[in-house]
């Protein structure tokens, strides 16, 4: 889906910089969503930010299962 209609550019673009721990900001610079009108700054926030909590969850439970397999 497009998120940013002025640079064309997609959610899979945007999912894709945030799972390499990109923050926002550094989005913003690489692609520049958000940067001409802004009315897709709240969808590209939130592609980011479930991003980032998907990543931490995965993380999280990675941590859990190695922990508990030490035992």
């Amino acid at each position: 889906m497009i998120v940013c209609v002025c640079h064309r550019v997609s959610d899979k673009e945007i999912h894709q910089h945030a799972s390499e721990g990109k923050s926002f900001e550094d989005i913003q610079i690489d692609l520049g969503v958000a940067t001409q009108c802004g009315r897709c700054e709240d969808c590209a926030r939130d592609v980011v930010e479930q991003c980032h909590a998907n990543a931490a969850m995965v993380h999280g439970a990675w941590k859990a299962m190695v922990v508990t397999r030490r035992f």
